[in-house]
C-alpha cells in the first residue's frame, strides 16, 4: 500500500496526502455501483439487475466515482492516522485531488491534532501540602453535625432567637433594585449569624409568626460576588413560623442509632477515620494541583483552538443552566453580574486554556505510561454514578451511550493523576482550612 505523506502546517494541525491504490478505488466503485444500482429501473430489467456497462452507457461513470471516492475516503484517511500516530480533535476537511493520467485520484486531508508534548521528566515533582491533622476539636465538631442531623423541630408560638428555625419569605433591593438570589418564598432555613450576610439574621430575631418587618444588611467587602461587596440590602421579610430545634444527647444511644457503632467512643472513632479520609483527599487534590501548576509552567504545550472553544461552550452551557436555576434568563444573569457574554467569553478563554492544557498533559503522561482503564474499573465507575443517580447499573450504562468513551477516557486521565501525586515529593506546608460554609442571600 503507498504510503501517504504528512506536512505539518502549525503545531496542532497537518494536511496529509494520501495516494489510493487502483484495487481499492475498483473495489469501492464496485460497492458504490451495487448500491446505486438498486434504485435504478430500466425496461427489461428487474430492479438491481442492471448490468453496470449499460448503467454506465445511461447515466455516465460519474456517480459511480463520486460515490466510490465518498466511500473510501473515510477508510483511506483512518489508515493514514495510524500510519502517522496523529489523534485528530476535529471533524478533517477532506479535498480530492484528480490523479494523474491512468491513475486513481488522490484525497488531501486538513485536520486539527493533539500537539506532540515533550514531557521530560514529571515524576518526582517537588511541592508543598499541609499534613493531616484531626483534632479532638474537629471530631468533637464532627459530632455536633451530626447529632444536629438527627434533631427534632418543635413549633413554638413565640418571637424568634438565633439559632430557631424559621420559615420566611423575603425579598432584598440593592439601590432599590431586586438581585439574583436575594428572594425566596416560604425558605425554611436555621436563623443564624454565620449563614447569612451580617445584618440579616439579627435583623429577623425578635420577629414573630405573622409579622412583617424591613431588615437592614451589608454584603461583607470581601464577598464572593464582586458586584455585591461592600452593598447595603434592604429585604423585606415576613416571618410565618418559628420551631425551636432540639438536639439528642450524644451518648451510647445515639451511636447505636446513626451507626454500628456501641459506644460513643466508637463512634468518634469512625468520625475521626472517615475525617481523616476526607483530609487525605484534599490534601491529594491540593498536591495534585500543586505539580500540574509547575508542570505547565514548565513545558510548551501548543493548544489546538477547537479544544479551548468547547470548553469555553461548556462553561457558557453551565453558567446558562445556574441562570435558569435561579429563575432568570440568560440576558438577565449577565446583567445582574454585571458582564457581558463577550467579557464573560473573555474570562472563560483563560481558564479554559488551563483546563486544556491539563488534559493534554495528562493524556500524554497516560500515552507514555502506557494507561488504560479496565473493564472492572469501567463498570465500576458506571456502578458508582448508578449509586449516585438511584439508577440500576444497566440503566446508566444505556443513558451513558456513545459517552461511555469519555467514561473511560476520565478514568485515565484520573490515574495520570495518581501517578503524578504518588510519585511527587511532598514537603509539609503551612496548614490548610476548609472553605467556609457559603453565606446565604
Amino acid at each position: 500500500m503507498t504510503t501517504s505523506t504528512l506536512t505539518r502546517l502549525a503545531p496542532t494541525q497537518v494536511e496529509l496526502e494520501i495516494p489510493l491504490s487502483q484495487e481499492e478505488v475498483e473495489a469501492a466503485q464496485r460497492r458504490a455501483f451495487a448500491r446505486l444500482v438498486q434504485n435504478v429501473r430500466l425496461p427489461g430489467f428487474r430492479r438491481g439487475k442492471v448490468p453496470r456497462r449499460l448503467f454506465e452507457q445511461t447515466y455516465g461513470t460519474e456517480a459511480i466515482e463520486s460515490e466510490a471516492l465518498d466511500d473510501v475516503a473515510p477508510i483511506a484517511y483512518e489508515r493514514a492516522l495510524r500510519e502517522h500516530d496523529l489523534d485528530p480533535v476535529d471533524r478533517p476537511k477532506i479535498e480530492i485531488l484528480p490523479g494523474e493520467t491512468g491513475k486513481p485520484a488522490r484525497l488531501k486531508a486538513r485536520v486539527d491534532v493533539r500537539p506532540q508534548i515533550e514531557l521530560g521528566e514529571y515524576k518526582g515533582v517537588t511541592v508543598s501540602a499541609p499534613p493531616v491533622v484531626i483534632s479532638d476539636e474537629d471530631v468533637e465538631h464532627a459530632m455536633q453535625s451530626l447529632a444536629r442531623e438527627r434533631a427534632t423541630l418543635v413549633p413554638v408560638e413565640r418571637e424568634a432567637h438565633i439559632g430557631d428555625a424559621v420559615t420566611i419569605d423575603y425579598e432584598g433591593r440593592i439601590d432599590g433594585e431586586t438581585f439574583e438570589g436575594g428572594s425566596a418564598q416560604r425558605q425554611q432555613t436555621e436563623l443564624r449569624e454565620d449563614r447569612y450576610i451580617p445584618g440579616f439574621a439579627a435583623g429577623i430575631a425578635g420577629m414573630k409568626p405573622g409579622e412583617t418587618r424591613n431588615v437592614e444588611a451589608t454584603f461583607p467587602a470581601d464577598y464572593a460576588r464582586a458586584e455585591y461587596a461592600g452593598k447595603a440590602a434592604a429585604f423585606a421579610v415576613t416571618l410565618h413560623e418559628v420551631k425551636e430545634i432540639e438536639i439528642p444527647a450524644i451518648d451510647d444511644e445515639f451511636a447505636k442509632s446513626v451507626s454500628e457503632a456501641e459506644t460513643v467512643d466508637a463512634l468518634r472513632a469512625e468520625v475521626r477515620k472517615r475525617l481523616e479520609a476526607i483530609a487525605q483527599g484534599r490534601r491529594r487534590r491540593i498536591v495534585g494541583n500543586a505539580v500540574m501548576e509547575k508542570l505547565l509552567a514548565r513545558l510548551e504545550i501548543p493548544v489546538p483552538e477547537v479544544l479551548v472553544n468547547r470548553e469555553v461552550e461548556s462553561m457558557i452551557a453551565d453558567a446558562m443552566q445556574r441562570a435558569r436555576r435561579a429563575g432568570v434568563g440568560f440576558d438577565e444573569y449577565l446583567e445582574q453580574t454585571g458582564t457581558t457574554e463577550e467579557e464573560l467569553r473573555e474570562r472563560y478563554g483563560t481558564e479554559a486554556l488551563t483546563q486544556v492544557k491539563g488534559t493534554l498533559v495528562l493524556e500524554a503522561i497516560a500515552k507514555a505510561e502506557a494507561i488504560e482503564a479496565t473493564p472492572a474499573e469501567v463498570s465500576s465507575e458506571v456502578d458508582s454514578l448508578a449509586r449516585t443517580y438511584g439508577q440500576p447499573p444497566q440503566a446508566m450504562r444505556k443513558a451513558i451511550g456513545a459517552n461511555l468513551s469519555s467514561l473511560r477516557d476520565g478514568i485515565v486521565r484520573g490515574k495520570a493523576m495518581d501517578l503524578l501525586v504518588d510519585s511527587a515529593n511532598v514537603e509539609p506546608g503551612p496548614t490548610g482550612q476548609e472553605p467556609s460554609e457559603s453565606t446565604e442571600v
